[in-house]
């Protein structure tokens, strides 16, 4: 007899929240280091080597690059061998990429060990880790992937100041240790190796949201994933013919292109205009304080109303964030910045997996996932060195920020218009 019918469901610890809680550690630990500190390191490593803005910020556009660009790779790979192995293996390689960063000496070295932290982030970071959140939790997904995102959001507010203390205190060769020292420890072995496990299914459970009963009515549980309806699903071989992906797509890149220049550019910019380094990594960490609680208002949020009409809402935010960054210089209307952008990108960052898990079956998340989040990923590569290149050739980001806030503009129209696929 099947044992998810001899066990009530309500009877049972839901093993679903623990499962959470081990990807909430990967992508505070793994986020933190990897993409939220490198705007800290940015000023340090030029003024150590006397190295342009631009130059070095090609290395976190390398290493976003082999973050998403193999995504469709990745996407089969984790269907295949199970999200859990594949954080292991991915957190293990980027805490090896930071060990060497420590012995940079050359800017190929910086190139080259941003690269590997890339494809160990990629491989073991956002699409194991959201798969793993589809696979448990149908009907509160959005507010699971609200909380996931969130964490993400607490990793840029801990460790922008965390590392610039650390700097402080030991240079920034030791700090790069102590970073990858705690991504084997959080991401590796508590949140990968202890908590994590692939599907409820393994455990004779069934997602939140599904009644007990035989695994095949599976699909009649689908449908409380999101407030919306569903259409069938779409082959991920065939996801590029579809209009709905691609616009799933340019609503993605254009935020990933507004987060990818600011992330990168703004400590520097802060202290073009007159802040000192840790005022500057201050506002990004309030920036990031308010990207955890527009992802968890998203996600939250989500369980009641329409989710294209709430990314939306969230480009508006952005677009006003952004105007205001532009005009103001006073540290009060910085602020009011860092929070509307924060709220904005957490809500945005949260939006592309809903809308994938309302719109493909469990079984085609990653791989779907895989196809879309490549656009994502180059569009903030290409964001983070064109800012610098352009304040390179013209001693301002103002020209940068323009072209952010027209990418912001045609993510709204593009979010706005995603329907489920026919």
């Amino acid at each position: 007899m099947n044992m998810i019918n001899e066990i009530p469901m309500k009877e049972r610890v839901f093993y679903g929240w623990f499962a959470l809680a081990g990807v909430m550690i990967v992508i505070f630990v793994v986020g933190g280091t990897f993409v939220n500190s490198f705007g800290v390191f940015l000023p340090v490593i030029c003024n150590e080597f006397g190295w342009s803005r631009a130059a070095v910020a090609t290395a976190l556009s390398l290493g976003v690059v082999a973050f998403g660009l193999p995504s469709p790779l990745f996407g089969i790979l984790v269907s295949r061998i199970g999200p859990r192995i594949a954080l292991i293996i991915g957190n293990f390689l980027a805490a090896l990429g930071m060990v060497c960063l420590s012995l940079v000496h050359e800017i190929w070295h910086l190139y080259l060990f941003y690269v590997i932290i890339g494809l160990g982030a990629g491989f073991g970071g956002y699409i194991p880790s959201t798969t793993v959140i589809n696979n448990w939790f149908i009907k509160k997904r959005s507010l699971a992937l609200g909380i996931f995102i969130a964490c993400a959001g607490l990793g840029g507010f801990v460790f922008p100041p965390f590392v610039t203390a650390l700097i402080s205190a030991f240079g920034w060769r030791i700090t790069w240790l102590i970073l990858a020292a705690m991504i084997i420890v959080l991401g590796v072995l508590i949140g990968s190796a202890i908590l994590v496990r692939n599907r409820p299914e393994d455990m004779g459970m069934l997602p939140d949201g599904a009644t007990a009963g035989p695994i095949l009515k599976m699909e009649e549980a689908e449908k409380l994933s999101v407030n919306l309806d569903r259409s069938p699903p779409v082959e991920s071989r065939h996801a590029l013919r579809n209009l709905t992906v691609w616009l799933l797509a340019a609503f993605s890149a254009a935020n990933a292109f507004a987060t990818g220049a600011v992330s990168t550019h703004q400590v520097a910019y802060l202290q073009d205009i007159g802040y000192n380094p840790m005022t500057a990594a201050t506002t990004i960490s309030l920036m990031a304080a308010f990207h955890s609680m527009g992802s968890l208002t998203f996600g939250t949020l989500a369980l009641r109303y329409h989710i294209r009409h709430l990314a939306g809402l969230a480009f508006v935010s952005q677009l006003i964030a952004l105007t205001i960054l532009v005009a103001a210089k006073d540290l009060s209307f910085i602020y009011i910045y860092a929070a509307l952008f924060g709220l904005s990108t957490g809500a945005l960052f949260t939006a592309l997996p809903t809308f994938i898990g309302a719109y493909f079956d469990r079984e085609r998340y990653a791989r779907v996932l895989g196809v879309i989040f490549p656009f994502q990923v180059i569009a903030q590569a290409v964001a983070a060195i064109s800012a610098g290149a352009i304040f390179d050739a013209t001693g301002s980001y103002t020209t940068a920020f323009a072209i952010v806030i027209l990418m912001s503009v045609i993510g709204l129209i593009s979010a706005f218009s995603a329907r489920p696929p026919k």
